[in-house]
């Protein structure tokens, strides 16, 4: 089996910017380094949203190193934008993409001198060090309330989510307390739905302009946790809710105003906090992701408070030296994913030549 230098596992924002930084210090593509990606065409988990998510609705697309994202159509589906956008630039920089090659299992070779990469359809890699970028989409959190599996209604995820056309006309309940959840309640309601939304906590909707000090801020106080071997914050509990106009007249029109935390679920609907009770048609959880990280279990990474140790530079980890994680902790968002790559590629080659790398 040849061995690798560098294994990359993903090939979305983060995955892309590593291997961009990988080829550009001196790694040959195929020969020194691939890219693993899971999916069957370029996008990451954009290329899986859904088409209402357009490119001006979407929260945070960001360039990739050395090729700018033309400005397309504001109404053109962000999930189209970002393929197309990816796509060329893997073609652009020749990259060496293997798709689709979804990974199962990273583990230590026997003599404990590499890493083995498996993939689900048999084939296998030999890597000098991994790169994982695998980020959230592949892990939906679905929180459990008691009766939920009494409701006799309709229960989707985010993940699952593909027009809000689909629930004209019924009365829907969205949980959680993210951007995402904001959208859909807007959407469902300009589709002829009747909605209600549900949140642990009161919204914390900020004004604070989303500039490169507060996503610098936002890094620092998800890596204190990733550094204390602490799950990562959600990325809202980090950043807040951006307090935009579409926003504001959002909570004017009664649409955005939280009833508060749910406590049970019945046949026919919710019980909430307050007492109160709902008739439901159908609830949409849109309670985030947690990171993708079930093929790094042969390694043993987690700590006892259910975290990943990670040194000061964010990306490296403390138990596996020669793995580093993009998409985890302050880079699972796209605020920091391009500059978690970078980090990551150049970490990886410090660890394969000690000379600095800069």
């Amino acid at each position: 089996m040849e061995r690798l230098k560098t294994v990359v596992i993903g090939a979305g924002q983060a995955g892309l910017s590593a291997a961009y930084w990988l080829q550009r210090r001196g790694l040959t593509p195929s020969m020194g380094f691939v890219v693993l990606d899971g999916n069957d065409g370029p996008g990451g988990a954009w290329r899986h949203r859904w088409d209402s998510l357009t490119f001006d609705a979407a929260h945070g697309l960001h360039p990739l190193p050395g090729l700018p994202l033309e400005a397309p159509d504001p109404a053109e589906p962000s999930s189209a934008v970002v393929s197309r956008y990816y796509d060329k630039y893997e073609r652009t920089f020749e990259l060496p993409i293997i798709r689709p090659a979804r990974v199962t299992a990273v583990s230590r070779t026997d003599d404990g001198d590499a890493l083995l990469v498996r993939a689900a359809d048999g084939r296998s890699w030999l890597a000098d060090t991994v790169i994982n970028a695998t980020g959230t989409w592949d892990r939906p959190h679905w929180p459990h309330y008691p009766g939920q599996e009494l409701f006799r209604g309709r229960q989707l995820h985010t993940h699952d989510f593909v027009s809000a056309d689909e629930f004209r006309g019924q009365r829907l309940l969205v949980v959680g307390g993210g951007t995402s959840a904001l959208q859909f309640l807007l959407q469902l309601e300009a589709a002829g739905a009747t909605t209600f939304w549900s949140t642990r906590r009161a919204p914390d909707f900020t004004t604070v302009p989303f500039d490169a000090d507060w996503g610098i801020d936002v890094e620092r106080r998800v890596n204190e946790r990733t550094r204390a071997g602490l799950p990562p914050l959600s990325v809202v509990a980090a950043t807040g809710l951006p307090l935009t106009q579409q926003y504001r007249a959002g909570i004017e029109a009664g649409v955005l105003v939280s009833r508060g935390p749910l406590a049970r679920l019945t046949p026919e609907g919710a019980v909430l906090a307050d007492g109160s009770e709902l008739e439901l048609d159908a609830i949409l959880w849109a309670t985030g992701f947690r990171a993708s990280l079930g093929h790094l279990a042969p390694l043993k990474l987690r700590e006892t408070g259910g975290g990943i140790l990670m040194a000061d530079d964010g990306v490296s980890v403390v138990r596996e030296p020669r793995l580093f994680l993009v998409g985890y902790g302050a880079s699972a968002s796209t605020v920091g994913a391009t500059r978690a790559g970078r980090a990551a590629a150049l970490a990886a080659l410090r660890t394969l030549s000690p000379a600095p790398i800069t």
